[in-house]
């Protein structure tokens, strides 16, 4: 089975109820934990490739990473997407490499680091919409902007920056309906990385979560039941992760991550969608200092790729339990970017 439409992933996660993992990846042994944890889950999933990670591995690479995972298990739902594309050309390279759903995020400017205005983000998102959809690919939007920076993209937002630069519900609605896009990225106060938090006590000046503004998912799912939303920087940095990173030399405090609980509550109103990539960075970096420290004398790869894929592996498969989606990848039967052409009326 061929590589399926993402949107079609998003329409059976609605019927269903449940949230899909998205999971960046970078290399051969990210990917391979992925699709073993779908597979082990029976889970359909989302893999993604931002630019930076186009940059390390490059397109092709990833696309023959992608087609053997769904050679080797047929059965499983898979959809590759690009994630934060930064114009109509970089989607439309993703596209021609056989990519089967991809953002254009028009909510930063095409340098991916300056908010731009509504009218910008309407026109860019719209002209990939009108590229995309003539060829089954499903394509995300972003309104508002997010916290922090992935990968070199982001406007870098801390503090009130974030709160001020949140989803507009009234908009969203606009938006989605002068653009067509398929699935919409929300700015909640979610942040990208492992530092998601600018927030400190008053009294004691202790990091607190991110407080992130779930009536706006609420009220967008209220004006808009049918539209599947998407959470980005939604990893939950678990302080296991973190701990045994800092137990073998690392130094990464005051790091926050966004609650399951949070997440599911967003699932429960219209999220459908949700991007991880710090929680398998923050596992697969700590099996690896591990290996370091306690067998200083290893120099073979696979003695400590092995570990850091097995790590990556159990955040994976946690994530497609607690997001839902596990058990779920038999549900329908997968279909073709041709026949999505036909579904957008082409």
């Amino acid at each position: 089975m061929p590589l399926v439409p993402m949107r079609q992933i998003l329409d059976e996660a609605a019927k269903g109820g449940y949230g899909v993992g998205a999971f960046n990846v970078n290399n051969m042994e990210q990917l391979q934990a992925i699709i073993q944890a779908a597979n082990d889950t029976n889970s359909p999933v989302i893999v993604q490739a931002s630019r930076g990670a186009l940059k390390y591995s490059k397109m092709i690479y990833l696309k023959k990473l992608m087609e053997a995972a769904v050679e080797e298990y047929p059965h499983i739902p898979l959809a590759m997407h690009l994630d934060h594309g930064n114009g109509v050309d970089t989607c439309k390279m993703a596209i021609d490499l056989g990519f089967t759903s991809v953002m254009m995020d028009g909510s930063l400017k095409s340098d991916g680091k300056s908010p731009a205005t509504f009218e910008e983000n309407v026109e860019v998102t719209r002209k990939v919409v009108e590229l995309a959809h003539p060829l089954g690919v499903t394509v995300e939007g972003e309104l508002g902007c997010l916290g922090g920076i992935e990968d070199g993209h982001g406007a870098g937002l801390e503090g009130d920056a974030v709160n001020e630069h949140l989803t507009d519900p009234g908009q969203a609605e606009e938006f989605v309906k002068l653009t067509g896009v398929d699935a919409l990225a929300v700015a909640i106060g979610t942040s990208h990385g492992a530092y998601k938090s600018g927030r400190k006590d008053p009294k004691t000046g202790e990091i607190l979560p991110p407080a992130l503004a779930m009536d706006r998912i609420h009220e967008i799912h209220k004006r808009m039941p049918n539209c599947h939303m998407v959470m980005h920087g939604s990893s939950s940095v678990p302080k296991e992760l973190v701990d045994i990173i800092n137990q073998y030399g690392g130094k990464m405090p005051g790091t926050f991550g966004i609650a399951v609980e949070q997440i599911q509550d967003g699932i429960k109103h219209g999220v459908r969608k949700i991007n991880v990539d710090t929680d398998s960075r923050l596992a697969i970096t700590g099996a690896i200092r591990k290996v370091f420290f306690e067998t200083p004398e290893k120099f073979d790869m696979r003695d400590y790729l092995k570990p850091a894929r097995e790590a990556a592996y159990a955040v994976y498969v946690a994530r497609c339990k607690a997001f839902g989606q596990a058990g779920h990848a038999g549900d329908y039967t997968p279909i073709t970017l041709d026949d999505m052409k036909k579904v957008y009326g082409y």
